[in-house]
């Protein structure tokens, strides 16, 4: 058995046709500094989905929307075996650049463990971390123009039926 290759991070982030496609499925309703959350297909973890490059060129891919917008927002060169991009807002569907790091699995498995029972936390959601991005997506995609902030905010309370809310601890 053979390994897959390897993504083509540097090709597709400066491909214009990927970098359109990935742009026309954010959301950046809540400004710069809020979530942008990802419209596009969601895996079961929860991570935003996209096919990037081109299958002439050989660089067509189903790839992770963060690590795709890291790679167009920060460069490729941090991308390597062994190294994920992290969210610090533990919105796994979050295209905010400021809200991504890059590190390793392990600290990425431990930021998890850390935070994942706190109560009202965007990893405590009942629906787990699929169930939540895709709310938030159906919630956007279905709102009246002007009315995304009231959307998002009520898919997130769902998520967490004892009202109770805990904000990002980063």
């Amino acid at each position: 058995m053979t390994a897959p290759p390897e993504v083509p991070w540097e090709a597709l982030a400066g491909d214009p046709a990927t970098m359109a496609r990935y742009e026309a499925k954010v959301y950046r309703g809540g400004g710069p500094d809020a979530h942008h959350w990802w419209l596009g297909a969601i895996s079961d973890s929860g991570h935003g989905k996209l096919r990037a490059g081109s299958r002439p060129a050989g660089t067509s891919r189903v790839v992770s929307a963060h690590v795709l917008g890291w790679a167009i927002h920060h460069g490729a060169g941090a991308l390597r075996d062994g190294i994920v991009v992290r969210h610090t807002c533990d919105e796994s569907s979050c295209q905010n650049p400021n809200h991504w790091l890059v590190g390793e699995r392990l600290q990425n498995i431990a930021d998890y463990a850390a935070r994942r029972g706190l109560t009202g936390h965007a990893l405590a959601d009942v629906r787990g971390a699929a169930g939540r991005a895709v709310a938030v997506r159906d919630a956007i995609l279905a709102a009246k123009p002007g009315t995304e902030a009231a959307a998002i905010a009520a898919a997130l309370a769902a998520g967490h039926p004892s009202g109770e809310h805990q904000d990002s601890l980063w």
